[in-house]
């Protein structure tokens, strides 16, 4: 075991990709020399030549559209989109050749072995062109997978799973966590299941859903609400395309309320298929409405980033409502 920082946990997993098979490259805007923006792909290119860690021109169409074309022809490629705010010149790509390439040619082709690197959300004090949350967009495409780490240990097991995975897999990173976030992590190869929920902690009156950075902020809420009596049962959902409806439900039947917090927007979010598929599942169950913490309905202000954010306080109050409903 050793101690990493999300951003180390990432680069390790990386390197520990690129050593067990030699068709795994990197590239991106300035993952090279430079290792990226945040530092995520550093040493990269020394350690395995220009061949299989490279700068791409700046355009994300290009640089998806290429990836496609690598993992037809059987490379497996990790592109990283520097932004998640930048990736939508390449939704065209994602969305009508990575995901239905496999379906479009009745399975004779495929770019399941593409991996699509991308850190995301607030915090930072980014502004609204380096702080959004698009996770919700992409889970409305059938043919990848979305996945989300919330600490070290998921990012390198999760980033792993997602390589050596037979679908086209976002791996979205929550950037304000990437030095912030720091634990033990295997320095042997492993991985962790994409698609399933991990239960963070057990609880008996509520169930709190997060994902990435936002589970630290429903365990904060949580805490302030164990002194008043409350039990949270919290879980992290990691993946949201699949998600684990399963797990989620079987945590409903037990408390009978939910809350979930996510940093994007409330009107569209991935909240919204969450609460619609409990409702249908465990209406009878449920002793209150699902309550949905979000982010605001407007462009990410920079200015008022506190305003937006739901923070613990958000949650903790949504929380007491709840609990009196």
């Amino acid at each position: 075991m050793a101690q990493m920082n999300l951003l180390q946990a990432i680069n390790n997993a990386l390197i520990t990709a690129m050593e067990e098979d030699e068709r795994v490259m990197v590239f991106g805007e300035d993952v090279g020399h430079f290792g990226g923006v945040f530092r995520a792909t550093s040493n990269l290119q020394q350690k395995f030549g220009k061949g299989r860690c490279f700068n791409t021109p700046l355009t994300e169409q290009g640089i998806i559209g290429f990836a496609n074309g690598l993992a037809s022809q059987g490379s497996v490629p990790v592109a990283e989109i520097q932004f998640g705010d930048y990736i939508f010149p390449a939704f065209d790509q994602i969305v009508n050749e990575t995901a239905k390439w496999r379906y479009r040619s009745g399975g004779q082709f495929s770019c399941g072995t593409l991996t699509i690197r991308t850190p995301y959300g607030g915090g930072i004090a980014g502004g609204h062109y380096h702080s959004q949350s698009p996770e919700a967009f992409f889970a409305h495409i059938p043919g990848m997978k979305v996945v989300i780490p919330r600490n070290p240990y998921q990012a390198k097991g999760l980033l792993l799973a997602a390589v050596r995975d037979d679908n086209p897999v976002l791996f979205m990173e929550p950037k304000r966590l990437y030095r912030a976030a720091v634990g033990e992590v295997p320095e042997n190869d492993y991985t962790l299941p994409l698609g399933k929920a991990d239960k963070v902690k057990d609880g008996s009156d509520i169930t709190l859903l997060a994902w990435g950075a936002q589970v630290e902020i429903v365990e904060k809420a949580a805490a302030m609400a164990e002194e008043d009596g409350i039990s949270c049962e919290i879980i992290d959902l990691q993946s949201i395309l699949p998600w684990d409806a399963e797990s989620v439900c079987e945590s409903v039947y037990k408390t009978g309320r939910l809350l979930i917090n996510h940093e994007a927007p409330l009107t569209g979010g991935f909240a919204s298929e969450i609460a619609a598929t409990i409702q249908q599942e465990c209406f009878l169950y449920l002793e209150a409405p699902i309550a949905r913490v979000c982010g605001l309905d407007t462009p990410y202000p920079l200015a008022h980033e506190k305003e937006y954010m739901p923070d613990h306080l958000k949650t903790y109050e949504a929380i007491k409502r709840t609990m009196d409903y």
